[in-house]
């Protein structure tokens, strides 16, 4: 007899995830939201049409509030690749400014000639990444231990505070 697994089963292990449609994506975002990187951690190769970040992302997974709070909040580092893309378009933001931290909102596509589009990387203060992409093709792989977030906080939204 097989079963699902279930959300606690996976809770401990790093993070391993494929997205190659648009709920794959929303899912993937979901993971990003609030994830921090400075622009030297963006890497463009366009000969193999690969974009890659290496992200400090919010352990969002870590479903159960009290026992986050009690632990403390922990993040971790994560690589966030997108495949299949042929361009990238920058906006409000200046990537070969060193110093620049960068915010994750959120991770969206609008398909064009089904299945290619624009894949947008949404960042705090009106920024973003647009990226062409062949098809919707994106990993997210944690690739060090959880640390404990140096905030000490959970990130907040406005809507949190309604």
């Amino acid at each position: 007899m097989t079963r699902d697994a279930t959300f606690e089963e996976g809770s401990e292990q790093p993070l391993r995830l494929m997205a190659v449609d648009r709920d794959d994506l929303s899912v993937v975002s979901a993971l990003v939201q609030d994830a921090v990187l400075p622009t030297t951690e963006m890497n463009w190769h366009p000969s193999e049409r690969r974009f890659a970040m290496l992200i400090n992302r919010f352990r969002w997974e870590d479903r159960d509030r009290a026992t986050r709070q009690q632990r403390g909040y922990e993040r971790v580092q994560s690589l966030l690749v997108f495949d299949t893309v042929s361009k990238i378009a920058y906006s409000g933001i200046d990537p070969k400014d060193k110093d620049q931290i960068l915010s994750i909102l959120s991770l969206d596509f609008e398909e064009a000639d089904a299945p290619s589009g624009i894949l947008t990387v949404n960042l705090a203060g009106d920024g973003a990444l647009a990226l062409t992409v062949e098809c919707v093709d994106v990993l997210i792989k944690d690739v060090t231990r959880p640390y404990l977030a140096p905030s000490g906080t959970e990130p907040r939204h406005a809507q949190d505070n309604e």
